[in-house]
């Protein structure tokens, strides 16, 4: 499928501004912090753990480890575990699919621990537990 000219050159303008504010020239994992170490041609150091990245949670350091930088300069791409970062995404806290991100939101939430979520747990209790699904009726 060829791509119109005008698209090409829309596409190449945003890719233009979206480097002004900086590209990837280096990457690296620090294994002993458990970050990914980027650093951009502006002289900026960014890191980000791989804990929190959709795809890298779970890798092992030496997959880690090998990282590759987009020619522009704006994503990273771990070959082994087919997992790519979009720098610019990261940079605005999104480290990953909002399916994914959502997920994420949803697992910390209920994790949290409150005096009101406590309670209502108790008075949860004390009714009998969560009530029971109704069956669907066909």
């Amino acid at each position: 499928m060829a791509v119109p000219e005008h698209e090409l050159e829309q596409a190449e303008k945003r890719m233009t501004a979206l480097r002004e504010s900086g590209f990837a020239v280096s990457a690296r994992y620090d294994r002993r912090m458990g970050r990914v170490v980027v650093d951009l041609n502006t002289g900026v150091q960014v890191a980000f753990p791989t804990h929190l990245v959709e795809g890298l949670a779970a890798a092992s350091p030496a997959d880690l480890a090998e990282i590759e930088i987009s020619p522009a300069g704006l994503g990273l791409n771990w070959p082994k575990l087919d997992a790519d970062v979009y720098l610019p995404g990261i940079l605005q806290g999104m480290f990953g699919s909002r399916r994914w991100m959502a997920a994420q939101l949803g697992a910390f939430g209920g994790m949290a621990r409150s005096h009101a979520k406590a309670a209502a747990a108790r008075a949860n209790g004390r009714k009998g537990g969560r009530p029971h699904k109704a069956a669907a009726k066909l």
